[in-house]
C-alpha cells in the first residue's frame, strides 16, 4: 500500500481563545485533546505516519502532552513553522508576531514531506469519514501525472462548521459538474443573524450566504509536488506585501485557487457529511466535549481512546 501522511498544523496561536494553548485544550472523557481523535482516525483509515508542525516555543509542552503518546503507535515527525523562516535574501519585519500561515506552515515541512499527505489544523474535529475520503483518494484514484496536478479537499456543508461562540471564517467553495473544485473564496465573520447565514469578503462587504454550500475547513490531501509550488510562490507574496504590512499570510486555499485558476491543478472535492467541531473560542471547548462524550455513550469511540 503507497505510504501516506498526515500532516498536523499546529503552530497557530489562537488569539481568539484567550489563555492556554488551544490545540492542547482536553475534550476528551480520558483527557484526550481534539488532535487524539484526529490521529486515531487517520490511523483507522490507514495513514501511516504523522508530522507535526509545531512553535519551538511549545514544544516541550506539547511533547509532553500527546508527542510521546503518539511516538508509541505509529512514525512521528516535528518539523517547526517559524517567522523567521523565510527563503533566502528575506527577513522579517519588525513588529511582526505570528507566523506566516498555512501555506508557510506547510512549506516549513518540506524537508519530512516524501509522500502523498493530508494535512489538517489541530484544533479542527473532522470526523472519521473524512479521513477515509481522503485516503481513499490519495492511495486509489490519485493520478501520478504530474503534468497537471491533482489534489483533493474535504468539503464540508457550512451549516455543520458554524460555531456557537462566535463568527467565524471559512474559505466558500464552487466546483463544477464533474466535482472539481472551481475556486475557494475565504470569507469572514460567518454567522447566523436574524435567521440567515452571513459573512464578510475581503474587503468588508457583508453577503448572505447559503448553509448547504460546501466550504473548506483547510483539510487537503496533496503530494510532496506542492512544495515546490509553495517555495517558489513564498518569494512573490513577500514581494507583493506594502513595506509596513506585519500581518498578512500566506494561505494554503490561495495558493492552491491560484493552481486551478492558472490551469496547474484539479481539485477534487470530496463532499463530507460529518458535523466538523472546532475550538476556536474559550466557550467551544465544553461544546466539543458534551460532542465527543456523546460520541462515546454511542460506542464511535472508547471511554480511553488509545487503550
Amino acid at each position: 500500500m503507497r505510504e501516506t501522511a498526515l500532516v498536523i498544523m499546529a503552530a497557530g496561536i489562537g488569539s481568539r481563545y484567550g489563555a492556554g494553548i488551544k490545540q492542547l485544550a482536553k475534550v476528551g472523557p480520558s483527557g484526550e485533546i481534539i488532535i487524539d481523535y484526529s490521529i486515531h482516525d487517520a490511523l483507522k483509515a490507514g495513514f501511516n505516519k504523522i508530522i507535526f508542525i509545531i512553535r519551538k516555543d511549545i514544544e516541550e509542552e506539547f511533547r509532553e502532552v500527546i508527542g510521546k503518546r503518539i511516538e508509541r503507535i505509529a512514525p512521528v515527525d516535528y518539523v517547526y513553522q517559524e517567522m523567521n523562516d523565510l527563503p533566502e535574501g528575506y527577513k522579517t519585519p519588525e513588529g511582526r508576531k505570528k507566523p506566516w500561515g498555512t501555506a508557510q506552515a506547510v512549506w516549513a515541512a518540506r524537508e519530512v514531506i516524501d509522500c502523498p499527505f493530508a494535512v489538517i489544523n489541530a484544533d479542527d474535529f473532522y470526523g472519521a469519514g473524512s479521513f477515509k475520503a481522503l485516503h481513499e483518494y490519495l492511495t486509489n484514484e490519485m493520478s501520478e501525472d504530474d503534468e497537471v496536478y491533482d489534489y483533493c479537499m474535504a468539503g464540508y456543508i457550512l451549516g455543520n462548521t458554524l460555531s456557537e461562540s462566535g463568527t467565524v471564517a471559512r474559505g466558500v467553495c464552487s466546483q463544477n459538474e464533474d466535482g472539481y473544485l472551481r475556486s475557494v473564496t475565504e470569507t469572514y465573520k460567518i454567522g447566523r443573524k436574524e435567521g440567515k447565514v452571513t459573512g464578510e469578503d475581503v474587503d468588508g462587504r457583508e453577503r448572505e450566504l447559503d448553509e448547504k454550500s460546501l466550504v473548506s475547513m483547510n483539510m487537503w490531501g496533496l503530494k510532496p509536488n506542492i512544495i515546490k509550488v509553495l517555495g517558489e510562490g513564498f518569494p512573490k507574496f513577500l514581494d507583493s506585501l506594502k513595506a509596513d504590512d506585519i500581518k498578512s499570510e500566506y494561505l494554503l486555499p490561495v495558493v492552491i485557487d491560484g493552481l486551478i485558476q492558472g490551469g496547474l491543478a484539479k481539485v477534487k472535492v470530496l463532499p463530507i457529511e460529518d458535523k466538523w467541531y472546532g475550538v476556536t473560542y474559550q466557550e467551544d471547548r465544553q461544546y466539543v466535549a458534551d460532542a465527543i462524550r456523546r460520541m462515546v455513550d454511542d460506542k464511535v469511540y472508547g471511554e480511553k481512546l488509545f487503550g
